[in-house]
């Protein structure tokens, strides 16, 4: 039987109405399953992928870095003999909260004022005008007009900040000399309290007092500390040096704190402002490693934000400490000795610009330095009397004309480019050159006298040194000839005096090394290059030469010198230096391009200057009880130091240049003494100081064996100091 139409009308409507509903919930159930899967797959990334940043980020918010003053590392020399120590002092901290308030601050600060005696002295004018504002609010906003205040907010594009610091700088500015003479002295000692606990960081102690904190002021507070919110009374470290070598560095005082240069760059590795940081030389250099780890707490706050708690999460702990390659007793004694050979060079005609000397010594095979000596005569600009202060430093940020103490590298230099060899002889006799003065060597003022390498290093020949630069020039001399520079013979000179070292930096762990002074060059310096090849135009540090003299003591290896041997933990008992950490092994940077037989021929010629029979220093070495070789240098410059009103003044420097024992070299050393006379004398005392030096290192060699004192125990004890005298860090200059 046929269906009724209507009927199945009705029937399709209602099926398309089902369809309809279900196509929609499908596409709902899809939607609520997309976000669904969207929601977990963000829980999941959040969870596991970027757990961890946040995890550290909330730690970075919760945990942080409080000043507990720990200790800095040590440094000893390379016997354990303490150089840099840490003395304890009490000390009172303020920690300022996120909630505290200006009002509470004051408040402390008054009554802090009762019970310590506060030094006003770092009050400066913008504090007590601050001072005054906070005191009198009314009196001080109401010198500002309406009017005034008006026009700064009228400002286009101006910040809130700006508009407040536009009103306060009206303010100080019309706060006069009569309203400050209202603070008292009770008044200035609160603002003296009360602007270092304004300084710190919220959360993080804050030293209010660390220098001469009595015992009475300490224990007065220690009684009043629960009535006194954020104080307390700990232990600081002040800095103490047994040895006034500069190199050794200093630190700042917490009333100085990071220095401004440096702000940016120490607060982002979690120091505080008023931190005690490394500001010069060794202390400088190893600060990450001085610096030692501060406490890490945990703040544990209520529903309010308050602190109600902190837990410490990590214990803080001391700065490393530094074994020195320094010897401090050698260092001592050759302090003396430059020093007193100084003083009289000082007392003879014509040493008005001598003003400083330095000396070097340095384990050619480790690069070990031993000691590093400078001593400066300068005048107290207080009391005017002439006093002579370390100039250690100088060593390597100070260059000077060498002369012929370069004159191993200038033989070596022409082996290597094929202009001479060690069978070369030349003639020495006066040059004479084409639009050029007469060059000569000092003992030769005319004729003309054969003389290989050897003969040429002992009786110090300049001629000879030029010789070999002409021919490095590919021009060999001739009577009147004109001298045109090739433009790779500058070049190559000085790139083979850079294998020795000569002309570019050491490599010493030291801050501020200077490389020296290069003149100019050009195919019409011809007259140039040959003072260069007897080291009287370009510039070398002390610790440059001492380089350069190692690298040819010890068959050709430049060796970077270091004046750390060892990292080692803190102590644990006081009697044992602690745990090795890292051990500073040598580090050869180059080989010289000479062979063994070269550089040993130029040995022989240096061991000749010291025993030859026309040795120039074999009046001071010829009857030591140890063997040694060198070369002396007397260098003919125009001065230009620091007596501006003398510049272009025609002066001598003295330089030597050693090592030993000749057959196995453990020391070498350099001396210079910029400036020494402007009479043309004949003068001995870089000789003098270098034999001097040397006798002391076999004296105290001898010593040490005999009372087994070593640097090479694993288990090194700490031995006290050559000297009790110390220095303070506020008394470092």
């Amino acid at each position: 039987m046929r269906k009724a139409p209507g009927k199945n009308r009705a029937a399709s409507v209602k099926a398309k109405h089902h369809s309809n509903l279900t196509f929609r919930m499908n596409v709902l159930f899809f939607a609520i399953f997309i976000v669904f899967s969207m929601l977990i797959f963000r829980l999941g990334y959040m969870q596991i992928v970027k757990g961890e940043d946040y995890v550290r980020d909330l730690e970075r918010k919760e945990e942080v870095p409080v000043n507990t003053s720990v200790p800095r590392g040590r440094m000893y020399d390379r016997y354990g003999r303490i150089l840099v120590d840490n003395q304890p002092e009490n000390a009172i901290t303020y920690t300022k909260m996120q909630t505290t308030s200006t009002e509470e601050m004051l408040e402390i600060a008054e009554k802090l004022a009762q019970l310590i005696e506060q030094p006003t002295n770092r009050v400066t004018l913008r504090d007590k005008q601050d001072f005054w504002i906070l005191k009198n609010h009314d009196a001080a906003y109401a010198k500002v007009t309406n009017a005034e205040e008006k026009k700064i907010r009228a400002q286009e594009n101006i910040t809130t900040s700006q508009i407040n610091s536009q009103i306060d700088k009206l303010v100080r500015e019309r706060i006069t000399h009569e309203e400050i003479m209202q603070l008292t002295d009770a008044d200035l000692e609160v603002l003296a309290i009360y602007r270092e606990m304004a300084s710190g960081y919220n959360l993080s102690p804050q030293i209010i007092k660390s220098e001469n904190v009595s015992a009475d002021e300490f224990a007065r507070v220690s009684e009043r500390l629960t009535e006194l919110t954020g104080v307390n009374t700990t232990t600081d470290w002040k800095r103490v040096k047994l040895s006034s070598l500069s190199i050794l560095g200093r630190t700042t005082v917490p009333t100085k704190g990071i220095p401004k240069e440096k702000l940016n760059y120490y607060l982002a590795r979690d120091y505080s402002r008023n931190d005690r940081v490394g500001e010069s030389y060794i202390e400088a250099q190893y600060e990450e490693l001085l610096q030692g780890q501060k406490t890490v707490v945990k703040n544990i706050t209520n529903k309010k934000g308050q602190v109600v708690d902190t837990v410490t999460t990590y214990e803080g702990e001391p700065g490393k400490d530094l074994v020195l390659t320094l010897d401090s007793e050698l260092t001592a004694e050759t302090e003396k000795i430059v020093e007193e050979e100084l003083l009289k060079l000082k007392a003879l005609p014509g040493s008005y610009l001598l003003d400083r000397a330095f000396l070097v010594m340095m384990d050619p095979n480790t690069g070990d330095i031993l000691s590093m000596v400078g001593k400066k005569i300068e005048k107290d600009p207080e009391t005017g009397k002439t006093e002579v202060v370390d100039y250690s430093y100088g060593n390597f940020t100070t260059a000077y004309e060498a002369g012929s103490a370069i004159k191993a590298a200038t033989l070596l230099t022409g082996y290597n480019l094929g202009a001479i060899t060690p069978k070369t002889v030349l003639g020495d006799e006066p040059i004479h050159l084409l639009q050029t003065p007469v060059k000569r060597s000092i003992f030769n003022s005319g004729g003309y006298m054969s003389m290989d390498g050897l003969s040429a290093l002992e009786r110090s020949s300049n001629v000879y040194m030029f010789k070999t630069a002409l021919l490095i020039n590919e021009t060999p001399y001739s009577y009147m000839m004109p001298l045109r520079l090739n433009d790779q013979t500058f070049p190559k000179m000085r790139n083979s005096y850079a294998q020795f070292g000569l002309g570019v930096n050491t490599g010493i762990d030291l801050p501020n090394e200077f490389s020296g002074v290069e003149g100019p060059s050009g195919p019409t310096m011809g007259g140039k290059v040959l003072d260069l090849a007897i080291g009287q135009y370009d510039t070398y540090t002390p610790l440059q030469l001492a380089q350069y003299i190692s690298t040819v003591a010890n068959g050709g290896y430049r060796i970077q010198p270091h004046v750390v041997k060892e990292v080692r933990e803190p102590t644990e008992d006081g009697q044992q230096l602690g745990q090795l950490v890292t051990e500073m092994g040598p580090t050869i940077l180059n080989r010289i391009d000479n062979s063994a037989d070269e550089i040993d021929y130029v040995k022989k010629g240096l061991r000749r200057v010291y025993t030859g029979s026309k040795g120039t220093a074999q009046q001071e070495f010829a009857n030591a009880p140890y063997t040694a070789a060198g070369k002396t240098g007397t260098a003919e410059v125009v001065y230009f130091g620091p007596l501006k009103e003398h510049y272009g003044t025609e002066t001598l420097t003295f330089t030597h240049v050693g090592f030993a024992p000749y057959e196995n070299p453990e020391i070498a050393y350099a001396v210079v003494i910029p400036w020494a006379t402007t009479t043309r004398a004949h003068l001995t005392n870089n000789n003098v100081i270098a034999r001097r030096a040397v006798d002391k290192y076999y004296e105290l060699k001898a010593k040490y064996e005999d009372e087994k004192v070593t640097d090479s125990d694993v288990k090194q004890p700490i031995l006290p100091a050559i000297t009790k005298d110390k220095i303070g860090e506020d008394e470092q200059e």
